[in-house]
């Protein structure tokens, strides 16, 4: 049925033209997913069967205007090649570049160096997405509540635990009209529990000024430097010169734009009541793993294996996976590629990775096993479970605050009969003794 809704006009008369940015970071940055950033970037790492940044592009596909996707950041260039080319394959319709950032740029500095390319076309509005978060991205109702309101952005945010507040950049907005009127980033003190979920959608005719004011108030901010001797106090502040045009500090969304965003009447949130965490370390691709396994198996999406005696749903399986019919898994699993599950193994809240082996008998929970990695017979690799409200994947065994998730990197053996509790270990190791809440390097 067509929809009676009368069509926002664009700039020229015209539907708004819209493009998508997704942020990836780069190398130096995600050292908290170590030790599986070590073998694979943290966009293209599998969580539900597919890589994080393949569900942020999956909810842009929905969205028909699209035609333009951004991937900014400063990994190699030969790092996204192949995720751009399965883009290409299966959306021929849409524009995926990867945009390779000199240095670390901040989530706004990344926007404004490669402003030509996103405001080539002239688009009224471009969504921003950070690649490591996950949630439903509910994009569309993002652009409703933009057009409804002729807004200059509009920030996703959901609603946390007062106590975990302040680790987030919070939002405290009108109620009714849903406007943004204050924004702080990790505030020392509670002020709201709405929270940035690091999904904006911008006027392109609005976010850039708002970039460019916030470098030149840096520009302009005086640097404090210390000299040797007192000789020189009359030259403590130095102002910054030409050169330092190159070294530009990173400008953050988060930090240096938001704020001001909100001294305007034109910057709205939309609440989401439908998941979100951050994928930050290693640990936290276990929950972001359930959470889209459950919205798939709520959409009935084909991919999952179908539930049985033997399989608790969601259970994602690799068509190259093998799994003995007696092997119990889920709910929450994902087995990756050529993974091996022995008879009789029990997996549950976990992901297997590619050409992985859990020999028969063996008892998986609460973990990440990593590629190549082998777990012996009777062997048990086991994490802490942790509140499904808890956005932290840190506990805190015997005064030490260790990780819920047991993590083995790649390549590493777990001898048969062998008990691993609340551990990482580094790739290429191997495991002849019980232990627990250690760092295995």
């Amino acid at each position: 049925m067509a929809s009676l809704q009368v069509p926002v006009r664009g700039k020229a008369g015209g539907l708004p033209t819209t493009k998508a940015v997704i942020l990836v970071g780069g190398p130096s940055r995600g050292t908290r997913f170590r030790p599986l950033s070590l073998d694979l970037p943290k966009p293209l790492f599998e969580v539900a069967g597919h890589p994080i940044i393949s569900h942020c592009f999956a909810a842009i596909t929905k969205l028909p205007e699209i035609r333009e996707v951004f991937i900014v950041g400063y990994y190699d260039e030969s790092v996204f090649r192949d995720f751009i080319k399965d883009c290409g394959r299966t959306h021929s319709n849409i524009s995926v570049r990867y945009l390779r950032e000199y240095q670390a740029l901040g989530t706004a500095g990344g926007l404004y160096h490669f402003r030509d390319a996103i405001l080539k076309g002239r688009p009224d509005r471009f969504f921003v997405l950070n690649a490591d978060v996950c949630c439903s991205f509910p994009l569309e109702q993002m652009q409703q509540l933009f057009d409804a309101n002729d807004a200059e952005a509009v920030i996703l945010g959901t609603r946390v635990p007062n106590d975990s507040a302040t680790n987030f950049g919070c939002i405290v907005s009108d109620p009714q009209s849903k406007r943004v009127l204050h924004y702080v980033e990790k505030p020392e003190s509670f002020i709201s529990n709405l929270i940035n979920c690091g999904v904006y959608l911008f006027a392109t005719e609005a976010i850039f000024p708002s970039i460019k004011s916030a470098m030149t108030r840096r520009s302009e901010r005086p640097r404090l430097v210390s000299y040797p001797s007192s000789d020189a106090l009359d030259r403590q502040y130095v102002p910054q010169g030409d050169d330092d045009d190159q070294k530009t500090e990173a400008i953050r969304l988060e930090h240096d734009i938001l704020s001001d965003l909100a001294d305007t009447s034109r910057f709205y949130v939309l609440e989401t009541k439908d998941f979100w965490r951050q994928i930050k370390t290693a640990g936290s691709a276990v929950p972001a793993n359930a959470l889209y396994l459950m919205k798939a198996f709520q959409t009935q999406s084909k991919e999952l294996a179908k539930p049985s005696a033997t399989i608790l749903p969601p259970v994602f399986i690799h068509p190259t996976a093998q799994v003995d019919p007696t092997a119990k898994l889920g709910p929450n699993v994902s087995i990756g590629p050529r993974a091996v599950i022995g008879a009789g193994a029990r997996i549950k809240e976990s992901i297997v990775l590619e050409d992985a082996e859990i020999r028969h008998d063996a008892c998986v929970l609460y973990s990440i096993i990593g590629w190549s990695s082998r777990v012996g017979a009777w062997a048990r690799v086991e994490g802490t479970p942790t509140p499904v409200r808890e956005h932290s994947t840190s506990i805190v065994k015997n005064g030490v605050k260790v990780q819920s998730i047991t993590i083995l990197g790649k390549e590493c053996s777990v001898a048969d009969e062998v008990r691993v509790q609340n551990c990482v270990c580094l790739p290429f190791k191997e495991l002849k003794r019980d232990v627990q809440n250690e760092v295995i390097m």
